[in-house]
């Protein structure tokens, strides 16, 4: 697992990149799809905005010991979920916005990885209060319409930022956080496995009965489509081969 880079050439696995505000956010929305993903044999990258240097409530906290404390956790809750690859972008935390600059940031980094699949914040959430998770959807689809045209950023391209980097498309995106879900993903198999992740996260969670609010979350959410545990999501098809038209049949 390293912080930036691609996947070596030779690899073929489908890949699924997870583009998110703070450290934790993949855990508490998506993490066990990113589980039931990476033990299907697919390639997981998270790329995250900021190192979340700005989220503790203590007065002595100092943001750039936080940030290094949180980078820490991710890591090892990304390795519990079986992601491979994490990518820290250095934005502060609260600070993120939408920008040319930041769309082609995340451009970059979707042609670097190349995933068939992009998840990330449903930017159209009503009532959604943090502005990074706002902007981070927002950018971060606007960056997917980006990649795949060789006239956007082109730059980046044949020779320029990355030797050999050429543009991509992305196949599905899948919104989490969302008030319009259209597909729901049996976790089952994976909770105990999104609630380890979540316990890596020490300096948010704290005291918390974390499991107990995971597993309620998942059975409310699987409630609504009469599965034990799920986690939902607003599916947006790029393109519709066969074998990518929808997350996997598992």
């Amino acid at each position: 697992m390293t912080e930036t880079g691609t996947a070596p050439e030779t690899d073929a696995r489908a890949r699924v990149m997870v583009i998110m505000a703070h450290p934790d956010d993949a855990e508490f929305t998506s993490g066990g799809t990113v589980a039931r993903f990476a033990a299907s044999g697919y390639r997981v990258q998270y790329v995250l905005a900021t190192s979340g240097d700005k989220g503790s409530s203590d007065r002595a906290a100092v943001p750039e010991a936080l940030a290094a404390t949180r980078r820490a956790e991710q890591r090892d809750a990304a390795r519990a979920l079986g992601v491979e690859e994490v990518t820290f972008l250095g934005h502060h935390d609260g600070e993120v916005e939408v920008s040319l600059a930041f769309r082609r940031e995340l451009a970059l980094v979707i042609r670097q990885g190349r995933p068939d699949v992009v998840l990330t914040f449903d930017p159209w959430q009503r009532y959604q209060i943090h502005p990074d998770h706002r902007a981070v959807g927002m950018t971060a689809l606007d960056a997917v319409a980006a990649a795949r045209d060789h006239m956007y950023f082109p730059e980046q391209l044949n020779g320029g930022e990355d030797e050999g980097l050429t543009e991509h498309r992305v196949h599905n995106i899948y919104f989490f956080g969302t008030d319009q879900p259209n597909y729901y993903v049996d976790i089952s198999s994976t909770l105990e496995k999104k609630v380890a992740a979540l316990r890596c996260h020490r300096s948010q969670m704290g005291d918390r009965d974390i499991e107990g609010m995971i597993r309620a979350r998942a059975a409310a959410v699987g409630a609504e489509v009469g599965l034990a545990a799920a986690e939902a999501f607003h599916y947006l098809p790029m393109m519709r081969p066969p074998e990518l038209k929808r997350l996997p049949t598992w």
